[in-house]
């Protein structure tokens, strides 16, 4: 896992969080412009979002983007593994092969424990959560 995040997972999470205000659908042109991104990548953002069954998408010229569950129930970890997918890779974070408990790199033990610290720290907060404090809210 990186210690980073994205920027298709922070457009993911602003892009559920409008479709929450508005609550109706909503085009991609005009989705774009609320999260500041362009049509093409609010596509890719989405896509991942419609296979969680998080996101409706209807095509044509009455269709759009609709929310199909409450930001309550979806927590920051769950979008960012539905944009980057998992967490876990199971890769060595120093050097680019399979991670081995036996014979692990000198910072593993210490990564391991973060790792699980910041995985559940980011399973704890809810889109609706972020929303708030996205918002200058504490």
């Amino acid at each position: 896992m990186r210690l980073e995040v994205t920027r298709k997972s922070d457009l993911a999470v602003r892009l559920l969080r409008v479709l929450a205000d508005r609550g109706s659908k909503c085009k991609g042109p005009e989705l774009a412009a609320a999260v500041e991104s362009t049509p093409g990548f609010i596509a890719q953002v989405a896509t991942p979002l419609v296979r969680r069954g998080w996101v409706r998408s209807e095509p044509g010229p009455s269709g759009g983007y609709s929310l199909t569950i409450s930001l309550d129930d979806v927590s920051v970890l769950e979008v960012i593994e539905a944009i980057e997918g998992p967490t876990e890779t199971g890769r060595c974070v120093v050097a680019d092969r399979p991670c081995a408990e036996q014979g692990s790199c000198g910072v593993h033990v210490p990564w391991a424990r973060a790792r699980k610290r910041l995985v559940v720290e980011l399973g704890k907060v809810t889109v609706a959560e972020a929303a708030l404090t996205g918002r200058g809210a504490s």
